[in-house]
């Protein structure tokens, strides 16, 4: 067994037993220990994988997205224009996001050392299985871990298709982000529930699309 792919196996020993401990006791109760015992090594091995515990969650946290990465293509298969898609994305984002707040939480507001793509590139190598996707686009975006970025994608295809300014592409993506990263914290903190915040955010949204449009536009919702 090659160096390569014995450093995979390990890293995946971790990551499953991460997985299982997340599914079993919930993210909040997971400990280093508790990982290097489910995966049978000692606690000081996992350094020479993962930076720290955070990091090792980051890579649980990105298998527990594939049920929307799995999900978006058909969310969004009526959008009729650019605007629909967008929303639609944020849309089929927040019945994830908000159902499994802690855990879109540690992918997408992680406290980690490097950039978060360098962490992404690593972990779509260990699963590549995760990332084959027919749509470009989509594809682009599960590339894109860093939140803003990731946002963009759908937000230039508004902007190529007429329905804002180039000017005001960033202003979108930013106030939608805000809102979203608000209405997380609150789910977190027990102050809303799923459905409240599913909804409402769909709601903020819209206001925020009508100010900016240069053309017509037909919400779907």
């Amino acid at each position: 067994m090659t160096k390569e792919l014995q450093r995979n196996r390990v890293m995946l020993d971790f990551i499953n037993a991460s997985d299982e401990l997340i599914f079993d006791e919930g993210l909040e109760n997971i400990t280093l220990r508790k990982v290097a015992q489910k995966a049978g090594y000692n606690s000081a091995t996992l350094y020479n994988y993962f930076e720290n515990l955070d990091h090792l969650i980051f890579f649980s946290a990105m298998r527990f997205v594939k049920d929307y990465s799995l999900a978006l293509e058909a969310y969004i298969k009526d959008a009729k224009n650019a605007m629909d898609r967008f929303l639609m994305v944020w849309e089929c984002f927040n019945d994830y996001a908000f159902d499994k707040p802690e855990i879109y939480k540690a992918i997408f507001f992680p406290d980690l050392q490097n950039r978060i793509e360098d962490y992404v590139e690593v972990y779509y190598k260990l699963f590549p299985e995760d990332l084959m996707r027919s749509d470009f686009v989509i594809t682009t975006m599960l590339l894109k871990t860093d939140i803003n970025d990731r946002a963009m994608t759908t937000v230039n295809d508004c902007i190529n298709e007429g329905f804002i300014r180039k000017e005001d592409g960033e202003t979108l993506n930013e106030l939608t982000l805000l809102i979203f990263e608000g209405v997380l914290k609150k789910v977190i903190s027990g102050k809303t529930n799923y459905e409240d915040a599913r909804n409402k955010t769909m709601d903020y949204f819209k206001p925020i699309v009508k100010g900016l449009l240069i053309k017509d536009y037909d919400f779907y919702y």
